[in-house]
């Protein structure tokens, strides 16, 4: 009997981290993950062994990986400062850390690093012309991960998918913007008109899809690259409005985001700097496609809108347990 595969999470106290490790573990593998300090998290994913280490740290990184099969790099700078200077070298770390095992490596993609001359259905070949210092750099990102391929024999699987929600997703439009955590739902916030088409992509349905993937690791290209197509909304406020059905609050008042004065203090508030850079995401349609994946599995993981929802909101502790 084979032993199983391991993969080695970096970022598994983050959403699309926790939800992939628990994924590949109803798959069958063995998870690793890397932390700081283990302590502090490892009661938030027991299916996982921890290893104490920084993602920031090469040798920590190296050690944490040897004898993998996969490393899902799902991890940003400590409360995603200094991006510009930081993501590209802990990447780099993962790439090192990954030709010294022979793993693949997994990135979770998004639509950042593409421009309005994509729009509105986006192909895993489409033009990356970002229009924001994020998205430059997850297209910098892809880049060297594709070159790392080519001329490294560093594996690469990318999955690219719209916004991220679900009931382990704390840093997201959904949980940080749409609803409060921990609070009830008495209102909710929108970031764009409401007639204009959305895609989001539930987290427990995109970390199955690369479990999928990964099991038919034989058939994957060196670097590949799919879409998740997720739930897509032709009138995108009819996401908010089955969110206020699934929290009971069918009646709870819908707002828009106030966006001259989020542009008005970006300059001094890091987090109103990136929404106002992001807002063209919510002004015009911007859907995957999700062709390519359709026809590699058969089929896309996708559970109905009102259970996702529902799971969400009692995971962010918006209704009752």
């Amino acid at each position: 009997m084979s032993s199983p595969k391991t993969a080695l999470i970096l970022g598994a106290s983050g959403g699309v981290g926790f939800e992939t490790a628990c994924a590949l573990r109803a798959d069958g593998w063995r998870i690793w993950a890397l932390h700081r300090a283990p302590e502090r998290v490892k009661s938030m994913l027991p299916v996982a062994e921890w290893r104490r280490g920084d993602a920031m740290r090469q040798g920590d990184v190296v050690d944490a990986a040897a004898g993998v099969d996969v490393i899902l790099h799902a991890v940003n700078p400590p409360k995603y400062r200094n991006w510009p200077h930081l993501v590209l070298p802990m990447l780099e770390n993962t790439i090192v850390a990954a030709k010294a095992a022979g793993a693949r490596i997994l990135l979770p993609g998004a639509v950042y690093n593409f421009g309005p001359d994509a729009f509105p259905l986006l192909h895993e070949g489409s033009p990356q012309n970002p229009l924001t210092r994020k998205g430059v750099i997850r297209k910098q990102l892809e880049a060297r991960l594709k070159q790392a391929a080519e001329q490294e024999d560093v594996r690469t699987l990318i999955l690219r998918g719209g916004d991220f929600f679900g009931p382990h997703n704390g840093n997201s439009w959904f949980a940080n913007g749409m609803v409060r955590p921990g609070r009830p739902v008495t209102s909710l916030n929108y970031f764009g008109p409401l007639d204009v088409g959305h895609a989001w992509a539930y987290l427990p349905d995109f970390a199955k899809t690369f479990a999928l993937l990964l099991a038919k690791e034989a058939r994957l290209a060196p670097f590949d690259v799919f879409h998740f197509g997720g739930h897509w909304f032709e009138r995108g406020g009819e996401m908010v409005e089955r969110v206020r059905d699934a929290a009971g609050a069918p009646h709870a008042p819908i707002r828009n985001m106030p966006w001259t004065a989020v542009r008005l203090l970006s300059p001094f508030v890091r987090l109103f700097r990136e929404l106002t850079e992001m807002r063209y995401l919510w002004t015009q349609p911007v859907r995957l496609d999700n062709a390519k994946l359709l026809a590699f599995l058969g089929e896309e993981p996708h559970t109905e809108i009102s259970t996702t929802l529902s799971r969400s909101l009692r995971g962010l502790g918006c209704v009752p347990a």
